[in-house]
């Protein structure tokens, strides 16, 4: 199954509503990513640009967006971003397509 990084940010009145009442959201996050057929490998908050970040397992683009929609409509973050990771394999395979693509640059002759 594919992998996905997500990085993600409360709004102040999320984050206000954690400190009343402290709660695991990375169990939140597992139900979300289980009721898709996926798993959650890691939740992880961080100082800096984003508040936390999530590894994920999805069967597919199509359940991974379902659970990305779902958080992201819900109002509690600011910011939600997800990114599909590929293998070495899948990038090596990458690679040896891209070597096939006849590319030609913007305003570069034939």
């Amino acid at each position: 199954m594919p992998l996905y990084l997500s990085r993600f940010s409360y709004t102040p009145e999320t984050w206000a509503r954690l400190i009343g009442h402290p709660e695991d959201r990375a169990q939140a996050a597992q139900s979300y990513i289980e009721s898709v057929g996926g798993k959650l490998h890691g939740f992880w908050y961080a100082f800096g640009t984003h508040d936390g970040y999530n590894l994920w397992e999805a069967p597919d683009n199509v359940s991974m967006a379902a659970v990305s929609l779902a958080i992201s409509g819900g109002g509690a973050l600011s910011s939600f971003e997800t990114t599909v990771l590929l293998t070495v394999d899948e990038t090596m395979e990458a690679l040896r397509t891209a070597g096939q693509v006849r590319y030609r640059a913007p305003g570069a002759s034939t």
